[in-house]
């Protein structure tokens, strides 16, 4: 690492350490993250301080029981802060939350807003899930990450190196969608900002362009542009012309060129309840958390030194909060909570868009999906119809009832769909493009269906990264955390929520003078100095 960006980290609250040495699996009091394969992966160390809280110990309100606001309650408890999170929901997880049902056949099955990859550059995500699984073991791989296209491509990262740039050279040898004639119409210079990928400075220069107008610009083929940069670019809910197209370009470093994690992933073994946030539940209560699910905070209120927080029941007082909520519920919030930070801060965040509402059909089906199916495809041109997942093939719940009944256990999504869709038809359309996909279910009988509708991702829309919330807000004990806040760091999705969680406890732990949590990003900038050279001619 650079000295230049050695200062670069510093200036945000990070010292990285001499050598660079791994950090091993964290415990209780949360050593930091493992870094995983990639041998320049950066280290983040908070700014120095005690290991824990004096007596008597501050009180902090997480209001948000996803993966934000358990990182954030993670962070802070284990320096000894007394937390208490607020859940709006009956059980902890967020988008990744789960709830028990009854299918018609009596069988008992765990319905969510369906499924996730879990990326092996997603260190602090992993190294929150590892405080109550040290080795992981709750996750397994997927061996390939296939995508098709109705017109008959289809691609694979299975066999794509890993290691940058052989990452995007071996993926576009092996596409089918890069032809030689293809090539040579593409326009090189308009794709060198992709060569050297930084934090924020990417959002300068490409927040203003979509992410449609970038690949068209840069030529890309088409049949590469749906077949792979639609499918990445729908991942975040919306549109390619709605989406931001520095949101892509910091995706293209996070996978492609600034990681050598590659485009691999796991998955858990069990539903998202029992695999991930029962245990991590459990261990956060050890730890004195409280957890309080079913309660929403309507209004937050600055009273004497610390808060007021109005719930269902009356009225409760903290030292501090984490806001860990989607756009919606921090929009509701900010607006009725009128003295909260300042005037200017609540403006912004009445600005922020939600993305458009998806769809997850979970479909149990009375036969099999025949065995040289992919456990995950990602598709294009079936219609609304964004990856199939076919669950038996990781999740120990629904092979058990694969296995009992000869059937499967088939997952449909669709992103970005017009909010004015009639349900009834989109979902019946999910199901007749799955029978286009896998010819096999068109004569499965479904034995239960269950559709999970949603709206409340957040939007990166073009132009609007300079309206996101930042951690701090211009009140030193109410901080932000979530997937839709400007970390300053090169983090995304679900690692973008974990990392912001505990940003957001390091700050309220630096103003304590407490230590706060290590944590590790992907490289900040472009990893190859001849690619960098030739991104500045740019």
């Amino acid at each position: 690492m650079a000295d230049g960006h050695r200062a670069h980290l510093r200036g945000l609250g990070a010292h990285a350490p001499p050598g660079g040495g791994p950090v091993t699996a964290p415990s209780a009091r949360g050593a930091g993250a493992r870094r995983g394969l990639d041998r320049r992966a950066c280290v983040l160390h908070p700014a120095p301080g005690r290991p824990r809280c004096a007596e008597p110990a501050p009180r902090v309100a997480v209001v948000g029981g996803g993966i934000a606001g358990l990182a954030a309650a993670t962070g802070l408890a284990e320096r000894g802060v007394r937390v208490t999170v607020y859940e709006r929901e009956q059980t902890l997880g967020g988008r990744l939350a789960g709830r028990t049902v009854r299918l018609r056949d009596g069988s008992g099955a765990t319905m969510s807003r369906g499924f996730h990859a879990f990326f092996r550059q997603y260190y602090n995500l992993r190294g929150l899930l590892r405080r109550a699984d040290p080795g992981l073991t709750t996750l397994r791989g997927l061996p390939d990450y296939p995508l098709r296209h109705s017109a008959g491509l289809s691609d694979s990262f299975g066999r794509v190196p890993r290691t940058p740039p052989w990452s995007a050279l071996g993926f576009a040898a092996l596409s089918p969608t890069f032809g030689a004639r293809d090539l040579a119409r593409m326009r090189p210079r308009a794709a060198l900002p992709l060569l050297d990928v930084r934090v924020p400075e990417v959002y300068e220069r490409l927040d203003g362009t979509s992410a449609r107008d970038l690949l068209a610009a840069i030529r890309f083929p088409e049949a590469a542009h749906h077949l792979a940069f639609e499918v990445f670019s729908r991942s975040f809910f919306a549109d390619p012309g709605e989406l931001s197209a520095a949101e892509m370009a910091l995706m293209f470093h996070i996978y492609f060129l600034g990681s050598s994690e590659g485009l691999l992933f796991d998955v858990p073994r069990e539903p998202y309840p029992q695999a991930l946030w029962e245990p991590l539940g459990r261990y956060l209560e050890k730890l004195g958390v409280e957890l309080r699910t079913g309660e929403d905070i309507r209004e937050v209120r600055p009273w004497g030194g610390g808060l007021a927080l109005a719930t269902g029941g009356g009225e409760e007082t903290c030292d501090a909060t984490v806001l860990a909520l989607d756009p919606a519920g921090l929009r509701a919030l900010a607006g009725a909570s009128r003295q909260l930070a300042d005037p200017g801060w609540r403006a912004r965040v009445g600005r922020l868009r939600t993305a458009p509402p998806f769809l997850v059909s979970r479909l149990w089906l009375d036969r099999p999906v025949a065995r040289e199916r992919p456990g995950f495809l990602g598709t294009s041109g079936y219609g609304p119809l964004d990856n199939v997942s076919v669950l038996e093939r990781w999740e120990g719940e629904a092979a058990r009832w694969a296995a009992r009944t000869g059937g499967s256990v088939v997952e449909l999504h669709a992103y970005a769909l017009d909010p004015a869709a009639e349900r009834g038809r989109t979902q019946e359309r999910l199901r007749a493009e799955l029978a286009r996909v896998y010819p096999e279910t068109g004569t499965a009988r479904t034995v239960d269906a269950l559709h999970e509708w949603r709206g409340d991702c957040p939007l990166f829309s073009v132009g609007g990264y300079r309206d996101r919330p930042t951690v701090r807000t211009g009140d030193p004990r109410v901080v932000v955390a979530g997937d839709a806040v400007r970390t300053g760091l090169p983090v995304a999705l679900m690692e973008r929520a974990a990392t912001s969680g505990f940003l957001a406890a390091n700050a309220l732990l630096a103003g304590w003078g407490v230590r706060g949590q290590t944590l590790w990003t992907v490289p900040r900038r472009g990893r190859s100095a001849p690619l960098r050279a030739l991104a500045r001619l740019g």
